[in-house]
């Protein structure tokens, strides 16, 4: 199959995938329900993501893609940090707040043996937040932030921007944030986070 046919047939699969966990929870959802609503063989989704788990880890990785892609870039550039994260924060916040990452946090809480947990989080969380906090590190070498470690700093940050709104999504709890409470929140985290550190 050509790479460009392959990339569409795959985002029609994640469609998909997302489309049956919201009817069915994550419980309901098979291989095969996902196969049968993207129109797809069962072959194919067991070729291409191994297992159930495969599938939900392929689907948290195509979720932040966009998130991880903008970081690696932050990272490779010679801009300040905290401009990077002024950029990032509401990018990070709305996507962890939308329907697809509130979809898989519940899933993940509703799987007792926390092997759904375990394996979003490498593919988020455990791949996200290193670069976050070399934002951070970044910081303290230019002298942009000037107490803490890069760790709390990170922690801080994340905490401040974060708070419990996801956990709070995932139980019905609060509705998605406007863009301009989203841009207010990031904000405020990286405000309250900068006067912190900036001084030693």
């Amino acid at each position: 199959m050509r790479e460009d046919n392959r990339a569409r047939r795959q985002a029609q699969i994640m469609e998909a995938a997302y489309r049956v966990l919201g009817e069915k929870g994550a419980t309901g959802m098979s291989m095969l329900t996902v196969a049968k609503a993207a129109r797809a063989s069962n072959e194919t989704l067991y070729n291409w993501y191994g297992d159930k788990l495969g599938l939900f880890r392929a689907m948290a990785e195509q979720n932040g893609a966009d998130l991880v892609a903008q970081l690696q870039d932050a990272l490779a550039e010679d801009a300040s940090p905290l401009e990077a994260l002024d950029r990032i924060g509401p990018v990070l916040l709305e996507l962890l707040t939308a329907p697809r990452a509130v979809a898989l946090a519940r899933a993940a809480a509703s799987d007792p043996s926390g092997a759904l947990g375990a394996s979003l989080s490498e593919v988020g969380r455990h791949r996200v937040k290193p670069m976050i906090e070399a934002l951070c590190q970044r910081a303290l070498d230019t002298r942009a932030l000037k107490g803490g470690d890069a760790k709390t700093i990170c922690d801080t940050y994340l905490s401040l921007l974060l708070g419990d709104l996801q956990i709070r999504r995932a139980i019905h709890a609060a509705p998605p944030p406007a863009a301009t409470e989203t841009r207010a929140r990031s904000d405020r985290a990286l405000m309250l986070t900068w006067r912190l550190y900036a001084r030693e």
